[in-house]
């Protein structure tokens, strides 16, 4: 069995996924693309030591802010932590916002094909007879020579047409994606909020080291709270105008995360009472048992 705790930013995903790990034996694997790197802690809203509860957490600072680290690294990394936890009998539990890590992993999901070999000699034409040689069922318009020479260079690594791909929409694992929610006016309060409680906790500072860096690379352009604090740095803008533009982008971020969530992953909801916050993960924790018959 493997759990993904999804949702927007902000709605307590984090603390879910510690309740469930410490109900279901589990491990928590980190889904989160600003999450891997190290020194980026504030902003990410990265799960502290504290939080942790003695859970062990994986795929968290694991590389450094000048690094790269693709969607198919990814995809990788993850997949050995299921064996490994699954292998010790443990429970794998996702947590993260990142929705394309979630399904390159948890589905058959392969990456476009790279072009293994020089078809610059032949003509558009004569590269689409050769395709219909080994899959004469392509579906490849015959003028469209970048996604013929996929389908070429597919059926040289693969020796099998493209046409006959398994496509990405059966899930690998038995799995159960926990989505968590609440009434939109109140998470946009909580993101405002905690940009103020990130301010209090060292955000500037972080972000200042970042900047100090030099680097504008996708590590460091892609979190929320960095970026939008630059022109603070250079005098170009006022400090609260800001922050006021990272609590603008994470509202933004959070209606494209439904967005994903709804129509990529098949996810079941439930509301959080903040209140009782122990209730819902238990509900959650009720709903797996019955799912998975764990009892």
């Amino acid at each position: 069995m493997v759990i993904a705790i999804v949702g927007p930013t902000c709605v307590g995903k984090t603390r879910m996924s510690v309740g469930l790990a410490k109900r279901l034996n589990g491990e928590v694997i980190n889904a989160d693309s600003t999450q891997v790197y190290k020194e980026m802690n504030i902003a990410t809203a990265k799960v502290t030591e504290e939080e942790k509860e003695g859970i062990p957490h994986h795929l968290f600072d694991i590389k450094n802010i000048d690094e790269d680290y693709s969607v198919y690294e990814y995809q990788k990394d993850a997949r050995e932590k299921i064996c490994d936890i699954l292998s010790r009998g443990k429970t794998p539990i996702f947590v993260g916002g990142t929705g394309l890590y979630l399904k390159a992993t948890l589905y058959d999901y392969e990456f476009k094909e790279e072009v293994s070999c020089d078809y610059s000699k032949y003509s558009t034409d004569e590269l689409y007879q050769k395709l219909l040689c080994v899959d004469a069922n392509t579906k490849v318009h015959k003028n469209n020579r970048k996604r013929i020479e996929r389908a070429l260079s597919y059926y040289q690594n693969h020796k099998e047409p493209m046409s006959e791909k398994k496509n990405s929409s059966e899930l690998l694992y038995d799995t159960v994606c926990i989505g968590l929610t609440t009434d939109r006016e109140y998470l946009y309060t909580r993101i405002n909020d905690r940009v103020n409680q990130m301010v209090q906790s060292g955000l500037l500072e972080e972000a200042s080291f970042v900047f100090k860096t030099g680097l504008r690379n996708k590590a460091v352009m892609t979190p929320i709270g960095y970026k939008e604090l630059f022109p603070y740095f250079e005098q170009k803008k006022e400090l609260q105008d800001c922050l006021e533009e990272i609590q603008k982008n994470s509202r933004h971020y959070a209606k494209r995360q439904y967005t994903f969530f709804n129509h990529q992953l098949p996810v079941v909801w439930f509301d959080v009472d903040y209140d009782h916050f122990e209730k819902t993960i238990q509900d959650v924790y009720e709903y797996i048992v019955q799912e998975f018959n764990l009892k």
